[in-house]
């Protein structure tokens, strides 16, 4: 039976437009779409029709079918290690900034190399987190097409202000994985304001407090006569309700003696969603009992509202700090502030609320639902790019400063943080070696003095500068920032007008051959010229692996017992065999087998070499 296209303002069958772009908020907890028609913008339902909110949880099952959102919550206690949550947390994150956390993950989260996005492993297969929130974005995309009966291919998708331009990139090629040409990567606090601020005309300061399920921020904007401009931004991309819920459950924990349960994924499993359940009837309940059982064991779980509000107090307050640093940067104070939003679904603690409510000086402002209105804001934006709302313009910041690294391991900023974009800034430099021909650039992301202690987003050379005494060449290095946060590159060495420009990728990110390809085999059912590549790409990183591995046997063969040397060798040889071999995700798994095993033999040899080069020596 043909679909009719239904009037979502007035609920009556109408003409769907010929083309749509929607507004995404792709959260940690839940996500959803939506569209704007006559200038108002409404959320869009399930697959089932039932519900707005599309819980951001996967499952894949033995055969290799995926369920995304409602479908696949229901199978979070069954197969805790095969259905995937919270993966936001994981966007542009490598094992480094993840490795804290990973034990509260029911699935496994792999450490390859810390300079790569993580893996996460799914029966005998690896995946990005690019390639797992695509299928988030491929659930919300046919939901719409299928209420709408309209064909989508763009949108514009919210991220946290905080998010830094590796999570931005991340975000943006899932949405290109899932088939939607990505118009704008919209900051989730600006994006709630257009929805709190279709009719402000008035000059007005406001602040978005935004909590969700892993990430805060806090933004301070200026509205006057349709023009949103964003003074400052403040926030966490690692804090959010999941934190909360892990207080809980490490007080559980504590309280009855469960740390054996940490290593076991279905236990911590239900122990998660427990807390969880917790911290939501703690908002309105003085306790919460359940029981959960393990084996023949069952364990009666307690806590006290007041016991809540005590551990998590420490979380409640960095929110606040963020606040207060916000207000700091934007110049302003508190009694200057006109009215205080609340976006994200923690919000809804009256821990949050109380907290908000006092450091602002005033009641806070919560009448759209927060779980909505970031989306019906993206699908705002979405209008003005489509041309229907020409009296608002969006005037949006940078979240951390951009710069290079000089002399000494130094960070020098060419673009502040709190910049608006688009913006365009340069700099004057110069060689610091007689003759120098070559200069290498190297870009950061980040609010630290020492380049160690921030983020790298790329390199590049500048080649062929004429031989000079140094100090001579004068090299001008440009930044330009787009609407959706993303660096270009420009660097030019002006007396003899050599140049090279370049737009930073991230190496947390998927190149545009990758992403086509990626997307071509979601499409065709995995061409060969895909499967080639991935498995060449398995077999150079086996090959690099044994060659490590026998050079380690060769400097270490001492330390190792006859056991462990003879587990080595047969575990090498099965990495030998899948590597001569054509499936990748065995290569992979050889791979990971390998590193496990190693790992400590690898400590054993550090604290050697150690003791070797301190002997005969004093501290």
């Amino acid at each position: 039976m043909a679909k009719i296209p239904i009037n979502l303002k007035t609920g009556e069958a109408g003409d769907a437009p010929s083309e749509l772009i929607i507004g995404v908020d792709l959260g940690t907890t839940n996500s959803i779409a939506a569209y704007t028609q006559d200038n108002v913008p409404i959320a869009i339902k399930d697959a089932n029709g039932k519900h707005t909110l599309v819980p951001s949880i996967i499952y894949f099952e033995q055969n290799g079918d995926v369920k995304v959102g409602h479908e696949a919550s229901a199978q979070m206690k069954r197969d805790p290690e095969n259905t995937i949550y919270s993966i936001k947390r994981l966007m542009g994150k490598s094992f480094g900034d993840v490795e804290d956390f990973e034990q509260y993950f029911s699935y496994k989260v792999i450490d390859e190399d810390e300079d790569k996005l993580v893996k996460i492993q799914i029966r005998d297969r690896f995946y990005s987190p690019i390639e797992l929130s695509a299928q988030i974005l491929k659930q919300l995309k046919e939901n719409v097409e299928s209420q709408l009966n309209a064909k989508v291919n763009r949108a514009v998708i919210t991220v946290p202000a905080y998010f830094n331009d590796a999570q931005r990139q991340a975000t943006r090629d899932a949405g290109k994985l899932a088939g939607l040409d990505v118009l704008r990567i919209v900051n989730e606090p600006t994006a709630a304001a257009l929805a709190y601020g279709l009719e402000a005309t008035e000059n007005a300061l406001i602040a978005v407090y935004d909590l969700g399920g892993g990430t805060f921020d806090i933004s301070i904007l200026h509205i006057q006569e349709g023009v949103f401009e964003v003074l400052s931004t403040n926030g966490d991309t690692f804090l959010g309700g999941d934190d909360f819920d892990r207080a809980i459950q490490d007080y559980w924990i504590a309280e009855n003696s469960l740390d054996a349960w940490k290593t076991d994924r279905g236990a911590m499993q239900q122990l998660r969603l427990a807390a969880e359940e917790a911290k939501k009837q703690l908002g309105t309940h003085e306790e919460f009992v359940t029981t959960i059982q393990k084996g023949d064991k069952e364990v009666k779980l307690f806590i006290h509202r007041n016991t809540f509000a005590e551990l998590v107090q420490r979380l409640v307050q960095r929110t606040i700090d963020a606040c207060a640093q916000a207000l700091k940067d934007a110049q302003k104070t508190a009694p200057e502030i006109d009215e205080v939003i609340l976006v994200g679904g923690s919000t809804r603690m009256p821990i949050i609320k109380a907290a908000v409510a006092a450091f602002f000086e005033q009641n806070v402002n919560d009448k759209l639902n927060p779980d909505e209105v970031v989306a019906l804001g993206a699908a705002v934006q979405a209008d003005i790019l489509s041309g229907n709302q020409k009296g608002m313009l969006l005037l949006d910041i940078t979240p951390l400063s951009l710069g290079i690294e000089t002399v000494g391991g130094l960070m020098d900023p060419i673009i502040q943080r709190n910049s608006k974009v688009p913006i365009r800034a340069g700099r004057s430099y110069t060689t610091s070696v007689d003759g120098q021909t070559n200069l290498k650039v190297a870009v950061y992301q980040g609010e630290r003095d020492l380049v160690t202690h921030n983020r790298k987003l790329g390199e590049f050379i500048l080649k062929g500068i004429p031989p000079m005494p140094a100090g001579i060449p004068k090299i001008e290095i440009h930044f330009i920032v787009n609407a959706d946060g993303i660096l270009k590159v420009k660097a030019t060495e002006t007396r003899s007008d050599t140049k090279t420009e370049v737009v930073i990728k991230s190496q947390y990110g998927v190149s545009e051959e990758d992403m086509a390809r990626m997307l071509l085999d979601s499409i065709q059912n995995a061409e060969s010229d895909m499967k080639m590549k991935v498995l060449l790409e398995a077999r150079n990183e086996a090959a690099n692996i044994l060659l490590g591995v026998d050079r380690f046997i060769g400097q270490n063969k001492e330390l190792l017992s006859e056991e462990q040397f003879t587990e080595l060798t047969r575990l090498n040889a099965v990495l030998v065999d899948a590597k001569n071999g054509e499936d990748k995700d065995a290569i992979n798994l050889a791979i990971q087998k390998v590193n496990e095993y190693t790992a400590p033999m690898a400590h054993l040899a550090m604290d050697k070499a150690i003791q070797d080069a301190m002997k005969g020596k004093k501290m």
